[in-house]
């Protein structure tokens, strides 16, 4: 049941490259800016709060640098920002996994806990490497997303970050899933 709920915001945020790339062919760039920013911290409303609770003068610091972010949108009008939001979403996710890492259980050390608890030390660590490889990753596809960005043609900015970067992502998660199976067997899943 919780699948058919995440499933339309998944899709929708799945076509946000496609929805921009459409939308700033007919609009500027910082009316198509304003609802992306919108809808992007409307994503995780729950997370947003949840790290400005307790968090003071971060939390305060965070706001304002969104603030100045959502300004220079405005006034700069370009549309390489807008093109830009992968690049910021790959930072994020490397942000997060990266800092699991130095303040552990890492983030797939988590996820692999909510199916087995009793983890052993050799699936410690290998959820660790597992999160360092998605570190890289994530590098690596913020690297080509701001490749796309700045560089390259809308086309393939749209064909990159909204087709070739999940397709990457989806292979990179089938590609573990089946190593995990074949390395620790069936009951590992």
């Amino acid at each position: 049941m919780k699948l058919l709920h995440i499933l339309p915001r998944g899709l929708l945020f799945a076509a946000l490259p496609f929805l921009v790339y459409f939308a700033l062919q007919h609009l500027q760039p910082r009316e198509v800016a304003l609802p992306l920013l919108a809808l992007l911290l409307l994503r995780t409303p729950g997370k947003v709060l949840a790290y400005a609770r307790g968090r003071g003068m971060r939390a305060l610091l965070a706001a304002g640098a969104a603030l100045a972010v959502v300004a220079l949108l405005w006034q700069s009008n370009d549309p390489v920002w807008v093109l830009s939001y992968p690049i910021f979403m790959n930072a994020l996710m490397l942000g997060v996994f990266a800092a699991s890492l130095l303040h552990p259980p890492s983030v797939i050390e988590r996820l692999a806990r909510l199916r087995h608890p009793d983890m052993p030390p050799e699936g410690v660590a290998y959820t660790r490497r597992i999160t360092q490889i998605w570190c890289g990753f994530f590098v690596a596809n913020g690297g080509i997303a701001a490749w796309t960005a700045f560089a390259a043609s809308r086309e393939i900015w749209v064909l990159y970050n909204g087709l070739i970067s999940y397709l990457l992502m989806g292979m990179m998660f089938a590609g573990e899933w089946l190593f995990r199976r074949w390395r620790f067997g069936s009951e590992a899943t």
